[in-house]
């Protein structure tokens, strides 16, 4: 079945929402009520997903998983660590994956992002190696944030803090997307070549 293309609204609501939810629990209650409620939240937004589009986003299928099992390590364990760790963990494997299918002649960006690009191969190697690198930082940044700040901090900083840094960083990259955005001849012509690094 045809995956139906979701209202704006809708998209921004299962992204953001699970995020807001946990930054209001940590705010009346605490961080393990915050975890539990995030893990649901997270949940209900991929099948609320799949009910309106029946597609599921790769990334958010990743970021879902790694939320469930980190967030059950945090409330079983009652450590905090486990769900600090959390977007290290999400960040470090979208960067492995991206410079890994770049060392193999691909780039995923297009499958992790659940968008379809049409660049050229220096275009794809570009934005497969900013999207990496951007990755680790993020990687970094939050091992810094988590072992320095208070819970309430990271928190914050994890809702009103990562999420805008995304959203700039993929704005920053449209004029290189348009430099090297390719007309396909055919839509098979290019979901064939969609990712291919080792041409040109």
């Amino acid at each position: 079945m045809d995956k139906a293309t979701p209202h704006p609204l809708f998209k921004l609501a299962t992204e953001l929402g699970p995020l807001m939810i946990f930054f209001i629990a940590n705010a009346k209650f605490n961080l393990f009520i915050a975890t539990g409620a995030f893990m649901v939240a997270v949940t209900a937004a991929m099948i609320a997903s799949y009910v309106v589009t029946r597609h599921v986003p790769m990334m958010a299928i990743v970021t879902a998983i790694v939320v469930i099992v980190f967030g059950t390590l945090t409330l079983v364990l009652h450590d905090e660590t486990f769900i600090k760790m959390k977007p290290t963990i999400v960040y470090s494997l979208f960067a492995a994956v991206l410079g890994g299918g770049l060392l193999f002649g691909r780039s995923f960006i297009a499958i992790m992002f659940d968008q379809m690009f049409n660049l050229t191969p220096q275009g794809w190697r570009v934005l497969t190696l900013r999207w990496a690198l951007f990755f680790f930082a993020m990687a970094i940044l939050n091992e810094i944030i988590w072992r320095t700040q208070s819970t309430d901090f990271w928190v914050g900083f994890k809702v009103f803090g990562m999420v805008p840094l995304t959203m700039a960083f993929a704005i920053a990259q449209m004029p290189l997307i348009k430099r090297y955005h390719l007309e396909p001849a055919s839509l098979e012509a290019s979901e064939a070549e969609a990712g291919d690094v080792t041409k040109g």
